[in-house]
């Protein structure tokens, strides 16, 4: 069956809720939790969904892949509300802010390797190419994040190098969702690859909104995408 969007969404956000945390310290996982929780259109991993839908029916198997995705975006949040020293994060209290910075640090390092464990339980056969893949975009996510600090020191940012930023730091992710669901479910590399460019230009898109918003918008009535 080809599942609409706000089915998809229900399908993760029921895994999302049933995904446990059963092992200890409590004050490393809590924060996990707590990130987690703070809600989200969960973009990423429907649109990985949604890819695989495409050439399959049937996409429960992903959801594991999918949340580690979701796992990996979280984990960037949390890091880069400590960076920037941010308060709020979609109207609740940061990590650091609850707990402190050394609990944002220690439980976004345990987010990014439960990204990897979720991410790494796809088919053996896919191994090698899933992992090349998202390796490859959590790097890349790295060097945006560094050139967008490096940015905020300088007024001569051209519109090349703000693009080539944004297309690291957030673009990359939405396109490794839409390329992992493809090859999940077998797609051609011709078609993977297609998804891949989609995924870049709805990624440029949303971060133009969102730097819109963060200049022009009102956070009382827009929120944080």
């Amino acid at each position: 069956m080809m599942y609409s969007q706000s089915q998809l969404l229900d399908l993760f956000n029921e895994y999302l809720s049933a995904y446990s945390f059963d092992r200890s310290p409590r004050s490393l996982y809590d924060p996990v939790k707590y990130v987690l929780s703070l809600g989200g259109k969960r973009i990423r991993p429907v649109l990985m969904m949604m890819a695989h839908n495409i050439y399959k029916e049937e996409v429960a198997n992903i959801l594991p892949v999918a949340m580690g995705i979701e796992m990996y975006h979280n984990y960037t949040l949390l890091h880069d509300d400590l960076m920037d020293r941010a308060d709020k994060r979609r109207g609740k209290d940061t990590v650091h802010r609850v707990w402190n910075d050394n609990a944002a640090i220690l439980s976004g390092d345990a987010m990014l390797v439960l990204s990897y464990q979720l991410v790494g339980s796809c088919d053996s056969s896919q191994l090698q190419e899933v992992i090349a893949l998202f390796s490859r975009t959590a790097l890349e996510i790295c060097e945006g994040q560094q050139f967008d600090m490096e940015f905020e020191n300088r007024n001569d940012v051209s519109e090349r190098e703000y693009l080539d930023m944004i297309r690291l730091k957030t673009a990359v992710l939405l396109a490794c969702s839409l390329k992992l669901g493809a090859i999940l479910a077998g797609a051609s590399i011709k078609d993977a690859d297609l998804l891949y460019e989609v995924g870049i230009n709805i990624g440029l898109a949303f971060q133009l909104k969102d730097d819109l918003l963060d200049v022009y918008g009102d956070p009382k009535v827009f929120g944080k995408i």
